[in-house]
């Protein structure tokens, strides 16, 4: 019990440092945006509900901790509420007329609801971009100091009965491309194979120099994640990577491939993250890769427990777990900046189609469609948030050890 408690504060701790991270980049991102195009700032906050820590910058901003270690926001002169509202032509005449009634005229080109469309769409969109960017900068930095394994495509072994035997692959056949894309490093195969069950792909191989090619469809299996022992569902072929040391090179890349890698990387897990949902909502992908706060507590306690085991010496577990925690600041940050770009009135994405309206209709959404749709989309998100943190509890220890889990 001592050492399940441990591992529960590990996670948890972890979590919060890659939380405040990429969550201080988006709000960030927003933050200088705004700045950039003289929108006037009221508050800007790590956490929700009372402040623990505050103080006032020149600019009048106050910067503040919240009590509630979860999220941020930035909150624009004008806003009621700890996001930025869209009011309707009714609201923004009532606030124009407050704003000049107390400042004057010419304050009400400095609040955000009276700036040029196209700049609002920037500030509001500039939160997932930074997220982006931040990934892209990790990624690349990775790469680039600490350096990266590359496992040359070659098949070690092909599980018989599977699918990759029955259309005839061996090992020692080397993996040139999938549905002609180019193959460079093993995990590309699993990449492109996991969200592809049920779908023929064509195989192109080199064996004993002999050019050849054979068709391929994968099935889906159980997987255990070696780190974080959760167990997805996701297609695969039935091969395993060579392992003879001829195979496996660790390369430090150049500053230039190195941001090339960070860049296809970002991409291709967005990519990724719209093939499954387009895959799930079609019925054709098992739910078992949604993931709450809860699963990125669990794998974050698991990638510091792995980075920590990776080395004899403290300076060693330390940059392990540093690094390890890196990596996945990046793929939790690209998921971030995805997920709020999704649009769903609750998140920038949602702000981003309200104002792609403004723009055709020539006026703001209004107020009571606005409410509406507001309410839809938390009770959408929410609910996906409790299935996830369902999904999440059944493989956790503790649900595990009261014999909750199925």
């Amino acid at each position: 019990m001592a050492q399940m408690m441990l591992g529960t504060l590990i996670s948890i701790g972890s979590f919060l440092a890659i939380l405040t991270l990429v969550v201080s980049i988006h709000e960030l991102g927003h933050f200088w945006a705004a700045r950039a195009c003289g929108v006037a700032v009221d508050r800007f906050s790590l956490g929700f509900g009372k402040a623990i820590f505050s103080w006032t910058d020149k600019h009048g901003v106050e910067w503040r901790i919240g009590r509630i270690p979860i999220g941020g926001y930035v909150r624009f002169a004008g806003d009621s509420e700890a996001s930025s509202s869209l009011p309707d032509g009714e609201d923004l005449a009532d606030l124009r007329r407050q704003i000049v009634a107390k400042w004057g005229e010419a304050a009400v080109s400095q609040f955000f609801h009276f700036k040029p469309l196209w700049q609002r769409a920037i500030v509001v969109a500039a939160g997932p971009v930074a997220n982006f960017i931040l990934s892209i900068i990790i990624l690349t930095a990775l790469v680039s100091i600490e350096g990266m394994t590359l496992i040359t495509p070659r098949l070690g072994e092909v599980v018989a009965q599977s699918p990759a035997a029955r259309a005839g692959l061996q090992a020692g056949d080397l993996i040139t491309a999938l549905d002609g894309r180019q193959i460079e490093s093993f995990p590309e195969i699993s990449d492109y194979v996991r969200l592809r069950t049920g779908d023929p792909i064509k195989v192109d191989y080199l064996r004993q120099g002999a050019a050849r090619s054979a068709v391929v469809t994968p099935v889906r299996i159980a997987r255990k994640d070696p780190v974080t022992q959760k167990v997805t569902y996701l297609g695969a072929f039935g091969v395993r990577p060579s392992r003879s040391p001829a195979d496996l090179h660790s390369v430090r890349l150049q500053p230039v491939r190195a941001f090339v890698y960070g860049v296809n990387e970002t991409y291709n897990s967005v990519a990724t993250t719209l093939n499954y949902l387009g895959r799930l909502i079609t019925g054709r992908e098992s739910p078992s890769q949604l993931s709450s706060i809860v699963g990125m507590a669990q794998t974050a306690g698991a990638v510091a427990k792995a980075g920590a085991d990776s080395a004899p010496d403290l300076p060693g577990k330390i940059s392990g777990v540093v690094l390890d925690l890196l990596y996945l600041a990046a793929m939790i940050s690209t998921a971030i900046g995805f997920m709020n770009l999704l649009p769903v009135p609750v998140l920038d994405g949602g702000h981003l189609v309200f104002y792609a309206y403004e723009a055709i209709a020539r006026r703001p959404v209004e107020a009571r469609i606005q409410s509406a749709s507001f309410r839809i989309g938390l009770a959408l998100l929410l609910g996906l948030m409790l299935f996830a943190t369902w999904n999440d509890l059944q493989q956790s220890s503790l649900f595990k050890l009261l014999g909750l889990a199925t």
